[in-house]
This record gives structure tokens, C-alpha cells and sequence, in this order.
């Protein structure tokens, strides 16, 4: 059972304004991300050190209502933003907190990103995955990162892999994801969540902030979906990094390319099993009271 409190590892900051500790990167900032009734390009993010950053924010509810900007920003790994960057995040987007869903094994090889100097950030880290097992290399969580078999087995990834994929996090770390929806639910500003690519463990979590807040599954697979866009940009990022570039290499675009009915039948098995993510959440301890607080912490 896990309440709302959150587990795994927080780090919180000790000020309440942007300061940097560390020499300084270069760039300069992208552009504001709209709504979801604008046009496509409108919806990112666009940072000098990531690809696949957007606000949520602007998605309608079943009940006429909308998803509040800077709540909820999904995102590839934040381990090359420029100062610029970390400015726009903290200072214009009012990021409070960033919820890592990456492994031990992953942050160790990666090493801390920028985000990490920022006294007024709490970071928390949550992985969905296991950690490193007997004898398992950096290579080998990398590839189970990316869905990757480690046994030397070649499955077919269509959307039924993707799907059992994706609800193996809910089966086998329910506490990950219900403490990355907690941060979210207590976030003072907007909370960052993100993995690696910011398509399969972001998306999961991402799928059921909205699904609890009441947003449609078409608009809610529309959002998870768009981050086939960037996928050769994501690929592009991730190939050069010692944990993922050997297993991205005996892949294709297509084999990482989001697919919708991934998405479509995780919220199907929720909403069939629990009543949908709310009473998926109930199940692992969380109160009506803290259901609704993340509910109204993202809606109008």
C-alpha cells in the first residue's frame, strides 16, 4: 500500500529563488509551450540540452474543464541543459520539483545534471524499473531501460509489447508510481517528470496524472503519441550515452516509435480492473482526499 507520502529519495532545496552553484553553461532559452488547442508546434518546450519537453497544461476535461498550465511538464533526461535553461525552467516556468524515473544504475553512470545545483528545487527519484541485477552490467539495465530483452531474445515491438511493457511498472513498482503522482499532487510550482527518453516510464506516470484528473483517453494517447516527433531527435540524444547507445543500435525508429494503442490498453486494464487511475490509487493507500488533491492541484 502507498500512501501519499512520498518514498524512494528527495532532495530538497534551501532557497526560494534560482541560484547556481557551478560554472555556467551557454545557449540561450526556447519557446513558451500553449495549449493544446493551438497548433503542434505550439506545444513544446524547446530547450538548447533536451528534445521532448511539454506542458500538459491546456488539455480539456470530460467536465468542460482544463488542465492548468505549469502543473505537470513531461521530459527526456535534463543532463545537458545550458544555464539558459535551468533559467527558463525555474525563473519562467516556475519548476518547484523534478521526479526522476530513472534507475541507480542510470543516475550513477549519467552523473548529477545541472538541475541538481539549483537550491530551490526538490528533486525526488523514483525508479520504475529494478535496480541492477546479479551480474548485470551498465549495458544490461540500459536495455531493460529501453525495453530492451537482456537475454538475447528479439521480440517484436508492436503495441501489445509496449502495453505489457508499461503495465509491468504499475505491477512490479506501484509505489514508484503513486509516489511520482504524490510529488506531483504536492508540487508549489510545476513539477518536471521525466526518464531517459520521456516516452515510456514519463509516459506511464504522465497517463495517469491525466486519467485522474479527467482528461480523455483520445486527448490523453494525442499527448503520449506527439513524442513521435522527436523520437529520431530522442535516439539522436540517448545513442552516444554508454547505458543505452549499444542496445539503441540493434533498433530501428519504428521499434521505439510511441504507438497509441500502448497507451490506449494500459488505461483500458486500469480502468477495468480499478475504475480507472483514481481507484488504481485508492488501492495503493491513497485517501478520496488525496485523489482529489492531485485532481484539482491539475484542473481548472
Amino acid at each position: 500500500m502507498t500512501p501519499l507520502s512520498s518514498h524512494g529519495v528527495d532532495h530538497p532545496g534551501a532557497a526560494s529563488s534560482c541560484r547556481l552553484d557551478g560554472p555556467p553553461g551557454a545557449g540561450d532559452t526556447g519557446s513558451r509551450t500553449g495549449s493544446y488547442d493551438e497548433d503542434v508546434n505550439d506545444r513544446w518546450i524547446d530547450l538548447d540540452g533536451l528534445v521532448n519537453m511539454r506542458d500538459v497544461g491546456g488539455l480539456p476535461t470530460r467536465d468542460g474543464g482544463r488542465v492548468v498550465d505549469r502543473r505537470l511538464i513531461r521530459s527526456d533526461n535534463l543532463q545537458d541543459l545550458t544555464e539558459a535553461d535551468v533559467l527558463r525552467l525555474v525563473e519562467d516556468l516556475g519548476v518547484s520539483d523534478v521526479v526522476d524515473l530513472r534507475t541507480d544504475t542510470e543516475l550513477h553512470v549519467e552523473g548529477p545534471g545541472p538541475l541538481q545545483r539549483v537550491r530551490s528545487l526538490t528533486h525526488h527519484h523514483h525508479s520504475l524499473i529494478e535496480e541492477r541485477r546479479p551480474a548485470e552490467g551498465v549495458q544490461g539495465v540500459g536495455e531493460r531501460a529501453l525495453a530492451m530483452p537482456w537475454s538475447g531474445e528479439d521480440p517484436v515491438r508492436d503495441a501489445a509489447f509496449w502495453a505489457e511493457h508499461y503495465l509491468g511498472y504499475l505491477s512490479k513498482r506501484p509505489d514508484s508510481v503513486a509516489a511520482a503522482l504524490g510529488v506531483v499532487a504536492r508540487a508549489t510550482g510545476a513539477a518536471v517528470v521525466h526518464c531517459a527518453a520521456g516516452k515510456d516510464r514519463t509516459g506511464t506516470v504522465v497517463a495517469m496524472a491525466l486519467d485522474v484528473a479527467g482528461v480523455p483517453t483520445e486527448q490523453i494517447v494525442a499527448d503520449y503519441v506527439l513524442t513521435g516527433e522527436r523520437i529520431e531527435a530522442i535516439i539522436g540524444r540517448l545513442s552516444p550515452r554508454p547505458a543505452y547507445g549499444e542496445a539503441l543500435a540493434r533498433q530501428s525508429v519504428a521499434d521505439q516509435a510511441p504507438r497509441a494503442e500502448s497507451i490506449e490498453a494500459i488505461l483500458r486494464a486500469v480502468d477495468d480492473g480499478f475504475g480507472g487511475a483514481a481507484g488504481w490509487l485508492r488501492e495503493q493507500g491513497w485517501s478520496a482526499a488525496d485523489v482529489e488533491r492531485l485532481r484539482s492541484h491539475l484542473v481548472h
